[in-house]
């Protein structure tokens, strides 16, 4: 693995790579950067000299936004599907760049004004249209129809200007979405806010042309405003379906105490984000999740998500997930995963929103056990995250995780 005989501890090796110790750790429980050496006693890992270009390399393909399972193939693939896999990332990559550039132009065109007197209470600047996107990523978690009915305040978002963060929260009680925003600026706080759905997106399609807007939730009674220049949108108290300045905004939930859950993380199954998407869609009722072959970190050194038809009588060379129920003939997946086998169920209506509301080319599902929530987030851009309920097979609605997540 490395022939120079040097050995460095995990910090300075991070140093010389520019990688933080935390993504070297993900990189060996994924098997593609594995430490020379491992201290059997405190668990300390050591690496070697000679390793460094392979972690940089990691590193750049990472950068590039190449799913895990692809960068595999480049790292220690054929090199003919190592080329291959570049020159498809590369044409998608184009296509993007094109697409972005074009909102980007028409943003700018759209854009006046600067900004004006900041709030008294708490204030926070943020990208018109990192804003916009937080509300579509968490929205679809509002609970619509009965459970709406039977807990409205469940019907809503949750808006908190808090700890320097802007923070956007929904849940159904099947479903939890988070995204937080790192503003530019922020003053005063905290503040929480909680915004009927349908005002929300409506806030989030006027956002989306704007460069920059100014939250501003000025005290008691004052209600939410929003403002890019001239332009203002303003939530008055009872017009957002619910005001609070301060403690739990009319009995939301205490979104901070679910992820705190001490086996989260047991498993671990990285997929291909919107591969697992649409195997996904189109499936009606209950719909099984196995993972099956190597893991522990292994890796599968072939390109794309997709295992070949030669591989699906048997047992491919790699962690395979497969999708089957539903009403859709199976599919089968590669992916990288730790743990043990495993076999999990989802209804498709609560899963496939997540995955589409999720970031990067990856999908990380942390599961504790089949029958606890599954946390549902990128593999390594956290700023948005997801937990899912799972469901038994054969049952006809998700399980009831009011007790769990204090809804």
């Amino acid at each position: 693995m490395d022939d120079t005989g040097q050995l460095l501890t995990i910090g300075v090796f991070a140093r010389r790579v520019g990688l933080a110790p935390s993504a070297l750790r993900f990189y060996d429980d994924c098997g593609l950067l594995r430490p020379a050496r491992v201290d059997a006693v405190t668990g300390y890992r050591r690496y070697g000299a000679g390793q460094a270009a392979r972690a940089v390399k990691l590193r750049q393909l990472r950068a590039a936004g190449l799913p895990l399972v692809d960068v595999a193939v480049v790292l220690d693939g054929p090199e003919d599907a190592a080329h291959g896999v570049l020159r498809a990332h590369l044409a998608q990559t184009r296509r993007t760049a094109d697409e972005a550039r074009a909102v980007v132009e028409g943003l700018l065109r759209e854009a006046s004004g600067g900004p004006e007197d900041r709030g008294r209470r708490a204030w926070a600047r943020v990208g018109g249209a990192e804003l916009a996107s937080a509300v579509r990523q968490v929205a679809p978690a509002a609970a619509t129809g009965a459970a709406r009915e039977e807990f409205p305040v469940l019907g809503r978002v949750l808006l908190e200007l808090v700890d320097g963060e802007v923070r956007w929260v929904a849940t159904d009680r099947y479903r939890l979405a988070v995204r937080v925003l790192r503003p530019d600026a922020f003053e005063g706080g905290p503040r929480r806010v909680l915004i009927g759905a349908e005002t929300a997106r409506g806030l989030a399609e006027w956002a989306v042309r704007q460069v920059t807007v100014e939250i501003e939730c000025a005290g008691d009674g004052a209600g939410l405003r929003l403002r890019s220049g001239a332009d203002c949108r303003e939530v008055p108290e009872g017009a957002g379906q619910g005001w609070s300045g301060g403690g739990d905004a009319d009995g939301f939930p205490d979104y901070r105490l679910i992820p705190a859950d001490p086996e989260a993380g047991r498993y671990r199954v990285i997929a291909d984000r919107l591969g697992l998407r649409d195997a996904m869609t189109g499936r009606t009722g209950p719909v099984s999740l196995s993972v099956v072959g190597a893991g522990q970190g292994d890796v599968v050194h072939a390109g794309g998500s997709a295992v070949p038809d030669s591989e699906a009588g048997g047992r491919a060379a790699g962690p395979v997930l497969e999708v089957t129920g539903g009403g859709r003939e199976p599919v089968r997946m590669r992916v990288v995963r730790t743990g043990p086998e495993l076999r999990i169920a989802f209804d498709p209506a609560v899963l496939v929103p997540a995955l589409e509301a999720g970031v990067g080319p990856d999908a990380l599902l942390e599961i504790a056990a089949p029958d606890r929530p599954v946390l549902v987030r990128s593999a390594d851009q956290g700023s948005f995250t997801t937990l899912v309920m799972p469901v038994r097979e054969g049952a006809g609605a998700a399980v009831d995780a009011a007790g769990r997540t204090g809804g």
